[in-house]
């Protein structure tokens, strides 16, 4: 393993190729959260799309020309250059003007994990993908340690089945991936009042497949869709939703996630072989609960050699 290798810390993409699922607001809420749970862990997010929603969100003033944006950052294979300081004590990377051009460069799905490994992130890094399986989401999947698939109704299920099997045939795996059940309204019921609620349905379905998914599921909320849409600057959830069912459930899914990374406590890069006292695929291997009240008292860490 290189030095880079060694000092990466861990990377989340968040991807769902059905639009409509919330999977944009849940990937920059999880980065505001994880900065206000964690203050001294970096968070740096990269939207691999060009609608400029991170740049809206995070910017602390309007992006320049001159800026390096995430077309740079491909070419110069690093992200440190283009990265960003930005609202909430967030780092992005500016989004680039046109994707056509960065996909042309994408063809080898593992490019994005070299990068990340050049660019050595000692944090948290959270990739929002594109709304499709194309090559720059194919990048992020050989990059993460983690792949959350949003999943708000029966459509985005199916379609959920689709990112699995790409994950075989790229060779990463289903492992990697967590369900995380969005935009769940508990009074919809399947076939009336008596019937059973949708997500227990979408639920059971899920088990049925196989696939992990965290606990905490995220309830729609019209505030919450309120916080995207009413201005240009979408706004977080953590700062203008306080009191919704979302607000809470955020943070809870956000402790699920470091916890289930091993940074809940605190993040170690110490490299390989040098002070490590766990088996490094006890987090992976242990159950569900096991791994919750770990990380309820800060014991499992993130140790950079659990990778691939």
């Amino acid at each position: 393993m290189s030095s880079a290798s060694a000092q990466r810390g861990p990377v989340v993409a968040v991807s769902s190729n059905k639009g409509g699922v919330g999977k944009t607001t849940l990937a920059t809420n999880l980065a505001i959260y994880t900065r206000a749970l964690r203050e001294d862990l970096p968070v740096l997010i990269v939207g691999l799309d060009d609608q400029g929603t991170l740049d809206r969100m995070f910017a602390l003033r309007d992006v320049r020309p001159a800026d390096g944006n995430l077309k740079h950052a491909w070419a110069e294979r690093s992200l440190a250059s283009a990265a960003q300081l930005g609202q909430y004590g967030v780092h992005f990377v500016p989004s680039p003007p046109d994707v056509a051009l960065l996909k042309a460069r994408a063809g080898d799905p593992r490019t994005l994990a070299r990068i990340l490994e050049h660019t050595a992130w000692q944090g948290l890094v959270i990739l929002d993908t594109k709304s499709d399986l194309e090559s720059l989401t194919q990048n992020a999947y050989c990059a993460a340690d983690r792949i959350l698939v949003p999943v708000a109704d029966w459509s985005s299920l199916e379609e959920a089945e689709k990112i699995f099997a790409l994950l075989e045939r790229l060779g990463v795996g289903g492992a990697r991936a967590r369900i995380v059940f969005t935009l769940v309204d508990r009074r919809s019921r399947i076939g009336g009042g008596e019937g059973p609620t949708l997500y227990g349905r979408l639920r059971d379905e899920v088990r049925r497949r196989g696939w992990t998914y965290y606990k905490t599921p995220l309830s729609r909320s019209p505030r919450v869709e309120a916080l995207n849409s009413a201005n240009r600057m979408p706004l977080s959830i953590l700062h203008h939703a306080k009191g919704t069912e979302v607000h809470a459930q955020l943070r809870e899914l956000t402790l699920e996630l470091l916890g289930d990374l091993g940074i809940s406590d605190r993040l170690d890069l110490t490299p390989p072989g040098s002070e490590l006292e766990e088996p490094a695929d006890e987090l992976w291997g242990a159950p569900a609960r096991e791994v919750a009240t770990r990380a309820a008292t800060g014991a499992v860490r993130w140790v950079a050699s659990w990778r691939r």
